[in-house]
């Protein structure tokens, strides 16, 4: 197999990262662990809410350091994925709402901000509540720590798959700062700059700022505009006070991007056969979609521009899409926070509190029918989400400190708000007429039909056929003066503009849990640890659906009923109600409605660990996890009552949680501080798995039967030479759903998951003469075979043979460390390959693909004091 052959081709090529538990530069205990390869300091993490050495930690945990983020390039947590192997990043169509996190092959798809992540981001004891909302840019990183299954005991809620903990650089009481500047090409320019020092004895701060911009490496063929770019800046203050008993840390950051995104390429428009389409005929072999886009789109006629590409043509690698004259995929990002941590030792035990508040807003337009031809678009789509939290923990030991234990409380009040607005361009009447067109041209109809009557007397009318073909109606309508205008009229035709006006969605959560965490140590060598969580919370949405479709108030006006017993009897209701009024716009779902939901769940873990030696950990363990059920934020999961359904319920909208029972055992080993290995096998079985699921017009989230995770994760650091480092990782991943609502997804891997993935680095820093220092780096991510779409065709057409990624930086210091210039390349080879992909709405079985980037390269400069 091509890609099994490739990962043990890289594999003997490349040693690679998984846990890059180098140390690096932090505060407390963190800060006493050091860079040097040979130092006997430990890697300290925070997985267990407490100072732990990773390797004594009884759980699944890969720490990257701050330095190696540098390194490989890593601006956001997006790039994380290039040093673990068991975490996975997407971005679909939006770089603020679209982002997806996967651990272990489980994450959450979509861009639908009711669906929550099932990997929580935290940053500094702060609680992201969706992946998005933790995409700014980071400031500088102490360390990141990727928690591998289930964490629902400590972290909480939407935490079944695991989690990210990421740690930042805190003040510090000595004077001290940076500046660093990068250029590459398509113009990418990024500049960060930093301060910090004491106040006081007691107090310091700290202030970090950065922007970056690029052009961007997908190109609308019909505008020349670029899309995909970089436009972004923040900046973050921080204040430390400390003493012997207390400290506090607060932090405020502002940050703002202004871009275009996210760019979707055509990979198959067509060889769709609709009911009633007459096989033998060439509109059977024609790619449909792609003929009537393509000819419409540039024909001022049919209401296109001239000169305007309906699709480009594609081949793997294309990074070049049309996008509607006059549209655009401009995507704002505003948000705020503060948070404040108190830690007070008490004497028997130290009290942690963390309150935070969080505001962030995303605006962004769509070019939705993903082509020239103007028949769909958004236009300040708008998603809110303010988020306060509050957390209080309370630690201690006692019976001489043969149990640790912990126990705390958390609170989120989270209010979030959507406003919609799918709606009509220039040509969705002409679409749909084209459309229905090539649907009935067969020998009995050989010229077609058409419904709204936009491609001129030559195409006749579906309801004068009717008539024609029918001496029935024809008799009824004879002696009906308004039957007989009803069918040889077209229907209403469709304003630009017309949609959605304001669909407007409000979700307020509530949630609380209480929690406890205990490691008892029976011997110095054996440990239990036991964790019991009790979550609840509550959901309540209010809506208030506006959209205006002439189409759509024809079908449901009660005197219309013959004209569409005449489509039904040829059987094209199905096709011509769902081509004219999309449930997505659908204005029979129009009104104001609320609802409210309540859950209650435990989560917990039981762990047991035991030390071999001082070398060697075991462990296996139990753990539940647990991520909230809610609301399917999007009208298209009403059903028409029209065609048999039951209407706007909000009950359609609802989904439930999603619950794991996970097990996992594991070793850890340390021999020597030149080798660490580590291992893990696990088994995690998911009930109501929670699935964002397209059915050909729009999207609705179901809860799966059942799927199961299970797999084997490697690990190892090599440390040959106090200037050299080497990182392995290997993950084996098996998630398949056991479901047969999920359709083609039924028992094969989950989506866009490769069975196989090796992670790995190289980092050589020799000392090139007094005070001059050199750095060469290289990182290698190799994926199996993966495919973002079950479906047969999606799969042909969408699939990823086995790639992989590499990066290369290079450079040197001097001045004792105090200046530096480095060379960067990521993607060193410009691999090609689909980051997801998507079956395109109203284009029968066509798919559209999201294209990984291409190669980047440039040079940086930096100076520290």
């Amino acid at each position: 197999m091509k890609s099994i052959h490739m990962l043990l081709v890289s594999t003997a090529v490349l040693v690679a990262p998984a846990t890059s538990a180098f140390a690096q530069d932090g505060e407390v205990q963190a800060e006493q662990a050091t860079e040097d390869a040979y130092s006997d300091n430990e890697i300290i993490v925070t997985a267990t809410r407490r100072d732990q050495a990773a390797q004594d930690v009884p759980l699944s945990v890969s720490v990257v350091g701050g330095e190696q983020l540098a390194n490989a390039g890593v601006v956001d947590i997006r790039g994380i994925q290039q040093l673990a192997p068991s975490l996975k990043t997407t971005t679909g169509q939006s770089s603020a709402t679209g982002a997806v996190l996967s651990i272990r092959g489980i994450g959450t798809a979509g861009d639908n901000p009711g669906f929550e992540p099932a990997v929580g981001v935290f940053i500094d004891g702060v609680f992201r509540s969706r992946a998005g909302v933790a995409l700014a840019e980071l400031p500088p990183i102490e360390r990141v720590e990727v928690l591998r299954g289930p964490q629902g005991t400590l972290f909480g809620r939407n935490t079944s798959a695991g989690a990210l903990n990421i740690t930042t650089q805190k003040p510090k009481f000595e004077l001290g700062g940076y500046v660093e500047a990068s250029y590459g090409n398509l113009d990418e320019i990024e500049v960060k700059a930093g301060v910090t020092g004491p106040v006081s004895e007691q107090l310091a701060l700290r202030l970090d700022g950065g922007y970056h911009k690029r052009d961007g490496y997908i190109v609308d063929v019909n505008s020349d505009n670029r899309i995909n770019n970089i436009d972004r800046y923040f900046v973050r203050g921080q204040a430390l006070f400390e003493n012997d008993t207390v400290s506090f840390r607060f932090i405020g950051d502002f940050a703002k991007t202004d871009e275009v995104c996210c760019g979707a390429v055509n990979t198959l428009s067509g060889l769709q056969l609709f009911p009633g389409i007459d096989t033998s005929s060439n509109s059977a072999l024609a790619l449909v979609a792609t003929n009537i886009i393509n000819g419409f789109a540039g024909v001022p006629a049919l209401g296109g521009t001239a000169g305007t590409v309906g699709i480009p043509a594609y081949s793997r690698g294309s990074r070049t899409m049309a996008v509607s004259p006059g549209r655009n995929l401009a995507e704002k990002v505003s948000e705020w926070g503060l948070s404040g941590e108190l830690n007070w030792d008490l004497g028997g035990a130290t009290l942690t509190s963390i309150t935070a508040y969080r505001d962030w807003d995303a605006r962004r337009n769509q070019d939705i029918d993903f082509s020239g031809l103007d028949r769909a678009y958004r236009e300040n789509y708008r998603t809110g989400i303010k988020d306060f939290t509050q957390e209080i923990r309370l630690q201690g030991t006692a019976f001489n400190d043969r149990v640790d234990w912990l126990v705390g409380g958390f609170y989120l009040n989270e209010k979030l708000t959507l406003n919609d607005t799918v709606r009509f361009g220039n040509q969705a009447d002409q679409y749909v007429d084209g459309v229905i067109r090539e649907l009935t041209r067969s020998a009995a109809l050989p010229s077609g039909l058409q419904l709204f009557g936009t491609l001129g007397p030559a195409t006749p009318l579906f309801g004068q056929v009717a008539l024609a073909t029918n001496p029935t109606l024809a008799a009824a309508a004879a002696g009906n003066p308004a039957l007989f205008a009803l069918f040889n009229s077209p229907l209403p035709r469709t304003p630009n503009g017309a949609g959605q006006q304001n669909d407007a969605y409000k979700v307020d959560t509530e949630a609380y849990a209480l929690f406890t965490h205990n490691i008892i140590n029976f011997t110095d060598n054996l440990s239990l640890t036991l964790g019991l969580r009790y979550n609840h919370e509550t959901k309540d949405i209010a809506s208030d659906l506006t959209s205006t479709v002439p189409a759509c108030a024809f079908f449901q006006n009660p005197a219309t009923a013959p004209y569409r017993a005449a489509l039904q009897a040829a059987g094209l209701l199905n096709s011509a109600f769902l081509l004219t009024c999309n449930p997505t716009v659908n204005s029979e779902f129009n009104g104001v409605r609320s609802d409210d939901r309540s859950e209650s769940e435990f989560t917990g873990t039981a762990r047991l660990s035991f030390k071999v030696n001082d070398d060697v950990l075991v462990y296996g363990g139990y753990d539940r996890g647990y991520k909230s059920g809610g609301y399917n934020l999007d009208r298209g999961s009403f059903d028409s009552v029209l065609l048999g359904g039951d209407g706007a319920q909000m009950t359609d909208l609802e989904f439930g949680n999603e619950t794991v029972d996970a097990y996992e055992f594991g070793i850890k080993t340390n021999f020597t501080r030149q080798f660490q290995f580590n291992a893990s096998l696990f088994y995690s079985n998911f009930k109501g798995y929670q699935s964002n699921r397209f059915l050909g017009n729009s999207f609705v989230v179901l809860n799966y039967d059942k799927l199961v995770s299970k797999g084997v994760e490697l690990e190892s650091i090599i440390r040959p030479h106090p200037d050299l480092a080497f990182n392995l990782g290997y993950t084996y991943v098996d998630a398949k759903v056991t479901d047969p609502l999920a359709g083609a997804d039924n028992g094969r891997q989950a989506s866009n998951q490769p069975k196989h993935t090796i992670t790995g680095a190289m980092t050589w820093t020799p000392q090139i003469s007094e005070g001059v220092g050199g750095l060469f780096h290289v990182d290698y991510r190799v994926n199996s075979d993966a495919f973002p779409l079950n479906d047969p065709l999606g799969r042909r057409f969408t699939a990823n043979d086995g790639f992989g990624i590499v990066n290369l930086r290079a450079g040197v210091n001097f001045g004792d460390g105090k200046y530096s210039i480095e060379g960067y390349v990521e993607n060193l080879f410009d691999t090609y390959y689909n980051i997801t992909a998507f079956p395109i709405p109203e284009q029968g079985n066509s798919f559209a693909v999201y294209p990984a980037p291409p190669r980047f390269y440039g040079v940086k400069v930096g100076a520290k004091f």
